[in-house]
């Protein structure tokens, strides 16, 4: 797929940067489980953070498709790293779609600087693919709101300055009674939950949230009341674009870590790459990885365009993440016993391939989203 002048510019400058940057530090930052927040602050120099927020606030000004290379790119250097700029775009996303003069004045900026960190807070104990089901809730007052509930496994958590969160104001309406309320973190009320020792992607910090009655003004309310459900899944295309992408640069960096090794290593006096067993991971591996960033940028075309991306979006998620972690796995198995042991790249590449088959929508809602689009505009293009 041709890309523009500056969209390449932009791909080989963050390939760089994921390059000499961001690998070198990946396999102590997961052991570790370390926020990074020098790589971070050196992202936010380069214009890598909020990649689509228009120029007139600040942001790079770029489409979706940029979006979906800066992600790949960045997750071939460390998935971890990525999912901070994918999460910085959805947030990004809502203040500039929905937010005021003066709330974009007070967050934007420095969450795009990265001089404060931001929350998507969503997933409740009882609220994680149905959403409707949140039980937090705001109940309006004469100075404002009394935020009460629990999220957790939100990204952020136990560093963030601010929570995007996602309350039932009127229980009587289902999801039409949900709003977005933009949470000062530090207020008194707010209780941190631990950091959760994940599995992969190790350097991003998950854990819970809990309100107990704490006081918001009115002006925290994040667009209208009682469209905070629409908001949110507003920019879900998006957000799966983005995964989609951080997947397609997990499996890239697996591919590549396993071609090199597989000329490298030596077994029955030859390369194992001269073996044709060996020969067709690594094909398919690379065939199912292309076909993966095809989708992806194909669904961040449509966003760009303004056409119904939701169907496109999802397929591009489900496909690209469920290659991430076949593929990586395949990846493991060029390396032998090698892979299975901790320092060796493809190692965490496959832990960190798992999550993408979760976040942002579990490939088994994906395609239910798929079959409920084909099913209600029908199988044409």
């Amino acid at each position: 797929m041709n890309l523009t002048e500056e969209i390449t510019q932009v791909r080989e400058m963050t390939r760089q940067f994921a390059e000499n940057v961001i690998r070198p530090e990946a396999e102590m930052l997961d052991r570790e489980s370390r926020f990074p927040t020098e790589i971070y602050k050196k992202m936010a120099e380069l214009g890598l953070f909020g990649i689509t927020v228009p120029e007139r606030l600040n942001g790079p000004g770029f489409n979706t498709l940029t979006y979906a290379i800066v992600m790949e790119e960045l997750s071939r250097g460390y998935a971890s790293v990525a999912d901070q700029c994918g999460l910085v775009e959805l947030i990004s996303t809502l203040l500039v779609s929905y937010g005021t003069d003066t709330q974009q004045s007070q967050w934007l900026v420095d969450i795009l600087s990265a001089e404060k960190w931001a929350a998507y807070c969503i997933t409740e104990p009882e609220a994680g693919t149905d959403v409707s089901n949140i039980r937090t809730t705001a109940t309006a007052n004469e100075n404002g709101w009394l935020l009460n509930g629990q999220k957790i496994w939100i990204h952020n958590a136990p560093i963030a300055d601010v929570g995007f969160v996602l309350a039932r104001t009127d229980p009587e309406a289902g999801h039409r009674g949900m709003s977005i309320f933009i949470v000062d973190l530090n207020l008194k009320g707010v209780t941190r939950g631990p950091k959760e020792d994940k599995m992969g992607q190790r350097a991003s910090q998950v854990g819970s949230l809990t309100f107990d009655n704490v006081e918001l003004p009115a002006d925290t309310l994040l667009g209208s009341p009682g469209r905070g459900f629409h908001m949110m899944m507003s920019v879900l295309d998006k957000g799966r674009v983005g995964i989609g992408a951080l997947a397609v640069g997990v499996t890239q960096a697996g591919l590549e870590a396993a071609t090199e090794y597989a000329k490298q290593r030596k077994q029955f006096n030859k390369a194992i790459s001269e073996f044709q067993g060996v020969q067709w991971l690594l094909a398919d591996i690379a065939t199912d990885v292309e076909a993966a960033r095809l989708l992806v940028h194909s669904a961040a075309h449509k966003i760009d365009d303004k056409t119904n991306a939701t169907k496109a979006c999802s397929m591009a998620k489900c496909f690209a993440s469920d290659v991430a972690v076949a593929r990586t796995a395949d990846a493991v198995q060029v390396f032998g016993g090698s892979g299975y042991i901790r320092g060796f790249e493809v190692e965490r590449l496959y832990r960190d391939a798992k999550i993408t088959q979760i976040y942002e929508g579990t490939n088994q809602i994906q395609r239910t989203i798929i079959a409920r689009e084909l099913l209600r505009y029908g199988a044409h293009q």
